[in-house]
């Protein structure tokens, strides 16, 4: 999550813990940003050090190592992500349509990932570079998150939204697959992230769902107005 400015200092009983507590966020908190920018190889304790505002050898008080450090924050992130995507299908109307979960889904994934949480980031752009023995409790939680868009897909193919030529297995993993790629290459200066949500829940959507007959635009209405549209931008002739 992003990080939190550590709270007052009081004189209460419980101060040492609340303190101990925050400083263990902080420091969980910069090994996500760190992590997330320079990947698992990258990643030196005296970065996070750094960026906690600490002394390198305090983080061993708190993570036994650099990488049992580096599996919390990968847990977190995909943890946090399943957590934020069950929010936001709950906050949805029941009656909703399968294809406007699935463009729910796309935008919480996308904004939860590239605008919300450095630990998020961090989980996507590290799974296939950390060690087996750190993967194993993030697989665990990235397979729960893989059943929900599972579910999202069966209820579109249920209610006969999607292609018939497509493999629902296949479809799944194409589209998360595209989904977290963009954590490898948007960044603000490359375009809005409301226009990378939009080009996405478009592809996504128009790539699940039955092709058009043919003289038809996406809409349904006969005759291609995309095919109009791009014979009026062609240049002039003389």
């Amino acid at each position: 999550m992003p990080r939190k400015p550590d709270a007052p200092e009081d004189k209460s009983p419980g101060d040492a813990g609340s303190k101990s507590a925050r400083t263990r966020e902080r420091i969980l908190d910069a090994a996500a940003h760190v992590l997330s920018r320079k990947g698992y190889a990258g990643t030196r304790l005296s970065d996070v050090a750094d960026r906690a505002e600490i002394q390198t050898p305090a983080i061993y008080y708190y993570f036994a190592s650099r990488d049992d450090l580096v599996e919390e924050v990968m847990w977190s992130g995909i943890a946090h992500m399943r957590e934020h995507m069950a929010r936001v299908m709950a906050a949805l109307s029941p009656d909703a349509d399968p294809l406007d979960r699935v463009d729910a889904a796309v935008e919480a994934h996308l904004r939860y990932s590239l605008e919300i949480s450095d630990y998020t980031t961090a989980s996507i752009r590290n799974a296939g570079q950390v060690p087996e023995g750190i993967a194993v409790r993030y697989a665990a939680e990235a397979s729960q998150y893989g059943d929900m868009w599972r579910k999202l897909l069966q209820d579109a193919d249920n209610a006969g939204l999607l292609r018939p030529d497509l493999d629902p297995m296949a479809a799944r993993m194409l589209v998360l697959g595209a989904l977290n790629w963009a954590a490898e290459w948007w960044n603000p200066r490359r375009g809005s992230l409301d226009a990378v949500v939009r080009s996405a829940q478009s592809l996504v959507r128009h790539g699940l769902g039955p092709v058009p007959a043919a003289g038809d635009d996406p809409a349904g209405v006969p005759g291609s107005t995309a095919r109009k549209a791009r014979a009026r931008r062609r240049p002039m002739t003389t």
